[in-house]
């Protein structure tokens, strides 16, 4: 089984911003970008104006156990970061995992036109 690997570093997430292809709904931002072959990692991003350190830390373990639950739905030897947005602050696991594939499908749509 392959491990969660979280992305830490500013330059990771600034070169996933710059580089990398992104697809958004209301609920969330998803940037997608290859890293030669480092795994699939993850990286979060929740605004203060989404709300309080409570929710945004309740957003940000959603959105873990979500990727952690699903590694082989996101394709292999990417980098990925999630931002979320402030139409978010209310949503349960269920509904911020339906918002995950869409923006998923969203980009994979992309990568095949």
């Amino acid at each position: 089984m392959e491990k969660f690997i979280s992305l830490k570093k500013n330059s990771e997430f600034q070169s996933v911003y710059r580089h990398g292809v992104s697809a958004a709904n209301r609920y969330l931002v998803l940037y997608q970008f290859p890293n030669k072959g480092l795994g699939r990692r993850f990286g979060f991003s929740i605004s203060k104006k989404v709300g309080k350190a409570v929710c945004r830390n309740r957003l940000r373990r959603i959105l873990k156990e979500i990727c952690r639950l699903n590694l082989e739905r996101f394709p292999a030897e990417h980098d990925f970061v999630f931002i979320v947005r402030q139409a978010s602050f209310d949503q349960d696991y269920h509904q911020m995992e339906k918002h995950v594939w869409h923006v998923l499908g969203k980009l994979n749509q992309q990568e095949r036109e």
